[in-house]
């Protein structure tokens, strides 16, 4: 199994798959939750034992109301979540006494607003943190692979896997972006911020595991820039077994919060779940070709 053998293969798939995200950001944008785009959450809890109660009949009993970008979505068998913009405190009234006077009574759980000043900021904070997170990790990694064998470098393997997470981070932005346009309750807002820091700390756990495997096999072996892609052959070879099995039991856990988890965690839980996906494709045929290929041409250029 000559996996880095076939990397031109699998930077093709890569190429595709980035190219195809940012032109689904650029023509349909990300959907964006209240907490980015500002706005207004409602969550009414109906009470009802017997019988639950529907989106389609709340956006039915509210449909003259004007909200605009309306969302409504479940969050439970008789909770309902409103989203919306331009909501104050008197339409609230007004939405509620329709909902109360056509459907039944309820219990008010959260009336929350966000304005626009507030979410700028927090879209700010959030590119910043993630920015933050991979210089961290670029240093990090160059300090702890810092005694690697020539002609390798500390420094290659940081920015290797840093470009990794960023593949990783475009594709599911761009998953994001095709699902959002299609399905209104797939929102990008700080919890889908949360995943992509989450899937950042898995995908980089997952991209050490088989570059220190590399950093072994080019102490125990002679290291020539012949034979560079074999040792990393070998590496990944020695450690797909476990990257699969680790990623393999992540996702049975997310499948099952996926399925059973509710409507509230629904967007995070499916962030998590494709970054994990994809951030385990990287690691494995993505993070060790790129530190290959640095890694040839600059002892070649030597």
């Amino acid at each position: 199994m000559n996996i880095i053998g076939k990397r031109k293969i699998f930077y093709i798939i890569s190429l595709a798959l980035i190219i195809f995200s940012i032109i689904a950001v650029s023509v349909w944008g990300l959907n964006f939750g209240i907490d980015f785009a500002g706005g207004t959450l409602i969550e009414l809890n109906f009470n009802k034992a017997d019988k639950e109660v529907s989106t389609t009949e709340i956006n039915e009993a509210i449909s003259g109301v004007e909200i605009k970008s309306l969302t409504i979505q479940k969050t439970g068998d008789s909770s309902i979540l409103i989203r919306g913009e331009g909501i104050d405190k008197e339409k609230n009234e007004e939405i509620q006494n329709i909902i109360r006077e056509k459907i039944g009574d309820f219990k008010e759980e959260r009336f929350e607003t966000v304005g626009p000043t507030v979410s700028s900021d927090l879209r700010e904070k959030a590119i910043i943190a993630v920015i933050v997170a991979s210089v961290a990790i670029i240093i990090y990694l160059a300090i702890a692979f810092r005694k690697v064998p020539k002609p390798a470098s500390s420094w290659r393997f940081g920015i290797g896997a840093v470009v990794a997470l960023i593949h990783d981070l475009i594709i599911v932005t761009g998953i994001f972006a095709i699902l959002g346009h299609f399905y209104s309750n797939i929102v990008v807002d700080s919890l889908f911020v949360t995943a992509l820091l989450t899937v950042l700390g898995f995908s980089v756990h997952d991209t050490i595991v088989v570059f220190d495997r590399f950093r072994e096999n080019l102490r125990r072996m002679a290291v020539s820039s012949n034979n560079i892609e074999f040792i990393a052959n070998v590496s990944v070879k020695e450690t797909i077994t476990r990257s699969l099995n680790t990623s393999i039991t992540v996702i049975i856990v997310l499948l099952a919060l996926l399925l059973f988890g509710g409507e509230t965690i629904f967007s995070f839980v499916l962030a998590l779940l494709i970054g994990v996906v994809i951030g385990t494709y990287s690691s494995i045929f993505v993070a060790m070709a790129i530190l290959v290929d640095w890694t040839i041409f600059s002892a070649k250029r030597k």
